[in-house]
């Protein structure tokens, strides 16, 4: 054990980490639940052609934007890190910490991380603006769905080995 940390750290850090991982795994659930709904409904997403029109669609659209965003942000900003300092590794930027999240295969892809990273921005920020740009962010997120999925289960996996 390094300086670093103390036993009562290490104690935190492992209630700490079984509570991200029961928050990750809920998230996750919600996320597959209204993905899947949002897919049923309209493969295709025509509807947003008439988005003011279709207030029960419109819902489930925010559910999925808020959920999708959520899941990622609770893994990238919190739970990574946390398994990282469990591990006695250096936290860093979120790029650092992606990367070495690549290189433990906790992650396949930064890019696509990245990449699901930029669609939360553009989906909160700027979604109602431009239909077709929603309709391709909303199509691509829905696609990088079960990447989210897979991170979830990898991060949940490895950080239980911990405890």
């Amino acid at each position: 054990m390094t300086d670093e940390y103390s036993n009562t750290d290490l104690t935190d850090l492992a209630a700490r980490l079984a509570h991200l991982r029961r928050v990750v795994i809920k998230k996750r659930d919600y996320l597959t639940y209204t993905a899947k709904g949002l897919k049923r409904s309209d493969p295709q997403f025509r509807w947003l052609d008439a988005i003011e029109q279709n207030d029960d669609l419109t819902e489930r659209l925010d559910a999925f934007v808020n959920r999708f965003c959520r899941l990622q942000d609770t893994l990238g900003d919190k739970l990574l890190p946390a398994y990282l300092r469990m591990q006695l590794e250096p936290i860093g930027t979120v790029l650092d910490n992606l990367n070495r999240a690549e290189k433990l295969g906790l992650i396949s892809s930064v890019a696509d991380w990245i990449e699901a990273r930029s669609l939360r921005n553009s989906l909160v920020h700027e979604y109602t603006e431009d239909v077709d740009m929603l309709r391709q962010s909303i199509l691509r997120a829905l696609e990088l769905v079960p990447m989210l999925e897979t991170v979830t289960e990898k991060l949940c996996q490895e950080s239980r080995k911990q405890q």
